[in-house]
Order: C-alpha cells, then structure tokens, then sequence
C-alpha cells in the first residue's frame, strides 16, 4: 500500500465519497478544501487505487485540522485507515490539532489523545419567515477579507486568509456582512450544496447581529432547498436562533483536540465553517 498526497481530482473523488456517506458537501469544496494546504490531503493506494483518504491541513506551524477520514466501505477493518493516520498525524507534529468527530468514532479519537471541548449540532430544514434586508447589510468578498480578520481569528484560533478569501468568494456562494459605525460586527457565507445549502461560518457579536445576517444568507439562496447551520452547542444564543427560524437537529459531531485548545470565543460562533477543516 502507498500513502501519498492527492491531487485536486483525486480530491474531487473523495469530496464523492463523503456523499455517498451522507455528509452532503459543498458543489465547490474539492476546490476550496485543496486550496486551504495542497498537500494536505492524504491518500492510500493499493495497485494505484485509491482506497482510503484523511485531510491534515495545516494552518501555519501551530495549528492543523483532520477530516474526510475515509475508507472505502468493502476494505475497512483491514488497517489502512490506521496508516493513514499516524501518516496524517506525522504531518500535523508539533501542532495543536483539532477535528470534528462521528459519534461511532469519538472513542477511537480519546484513544489517540484527542479530548471533548464541545459537540456541534447539526440543524437543517426549511427556513421561516425570511424579512426584509436590514440597512447594515452588506455584500461582502474577497476584497474585504482585512475587515474580517479579527473576527475570524477570535473564532477560528488560527490564520486562514488564503482560504477565506476564496471561500467569501466562491461560485454558487454568498457572503454578507452586518456593518455598523464603518465597522462589521457579524459576517457570514452560505454555498450551495449537494443538497441544499449550507450556512458557515456565521460570526456575529450579538444574536441580533446574528439573526440579521443569517437572515440575508437565506434570503439569498430563496427557496432552493434546505438550509444546514452546524452550532456549537455552548452557544445558547445560537442554538436558540437555530430553533427560531424553523431549523431542527440532523446530525452531531465532537470537537475535540490533541494537544491543547485554541483560545476560541464561542459566544461569537453562530455557524461553524466546515466539519472537514474547521
């Protein structure tokens, strides 16, 4: 068996995988996922078929993030996933690292020095009661990303500008930002997906800020299919916006870490950005 880094259509085979798996990506994630860190995203191959992936996408030199840890259904139990990885975890030395865990692998994680900071929720369904744009809403892009930073490091715990510009600016996406004073307050995206769409992040410094710019993500995709917001579920307020506009729980993960915690401010974290890459 070889273990190596995949290429972006080696990618766009796996992004395949994981909705066959249920996880209902984004229609461009292959994409912007392999853009986050080219050489992050592990293959195994055995007589140069791929079988088996895991993503170790490194954010600098002290953070990374693991997902898409998959192996092809009629090989599993046979040890490759376990070579990937420790290949994965190789690459991610010296970081703190962190992921989001299926509930039926959450034990196997704990065994490997990962430990529970919080579940995420999974809500999704038919969005109510969609209002007018308010006033402080605004379109927002690449080109914005310096207006932004802040938020999304006090979020994320790391530097992601290569990633971010790309992801505020992605086909079949939209992104908005609450502004007031000349200053944001809340952003967040929302991209198509292979059903319906998926809202994330979505950073705000209040639930009303939140509920605004939420409410422009939806009125942007109109009626085009369920919405998903994946919530932290520290974040009452979050939760409780989740439950307002008609949303119910689908699915969960744990976030858990190895090697330390990022110092995160989950009161601003209305919408996590991926399971995949944080």
């Amino acid at each position: 068996m070889e273990i190596r880094a995949l290429s972006l259509d080696e990618v766009r085979t796996v992004i395949d995988w994981a909705a066959d798996e249920g996880w209902n990506p984004g229609v461009h994630d292959a994409e912007l996922f392999f853009s986050a860190d080219p050489q992050g995203f592990l293959g195994a191959f055995i007589d140069d078929q791929l079988v088996g992936s895991i993503s170790a996408v490194c954010y600098g030199d002290d953070f990374a993030f693991l997902g898409l840890y998959l192996v092809k259904p009629e090989l599993r139990g046979q040890g490759i996933g376990s070579q990937l990885w420790a290949h994965a975890m190789q690459r991610v030395e010296g970081r703190t690292v962190g992921l989001d865990g299926v509930v039926d692998m959450q034990s196997s994680y704990a065994r490997s020095g990962f430990a529970l900071a919080y579940r995420n929720i999974r809500f999704g369904g038919q969005v109510r009661d969609v209002q007018p744009l308010s006033d402080a809403m605004v379109v927002i892009g690449r080109d914005d990303l310096h207006r932004i930073q802040s938020l999304d490091h006090a979020t994320f715990g790391a530097d992601r500008s290569a990633f971010l510009a790309d992801w505020l600016s992605q086909p079949e996406g939209h992104s908005w930002a609450y502004v007031e004073d000349g200053q944001i307050r809340g952003f967040g995206t929302v991209r198509a997906c292979r059903e319906g769409f998926k809202v994330g992040p979505l950073v705000a410094d209040s639930a009303l800020v939140a509920a605004e710019v939420f409410n422009a993500l939806a009125k942007s995709v109109g009626d085009g299919g369920p919405i998903y917001l994946d919530v932290p579920e520290p974040n009452v307020a979050a939760l409780d916006l989740a439950r307002a506009v008609g949303l119910s729980p689908v699915f969960e993960t744990a976030r858990m870490y190895a090697k330390g915690n990022p110092d995160l401010d989950i009161p601003l974290i209305f919408g996590v950005t991926s399971f995949e890459l944080g």
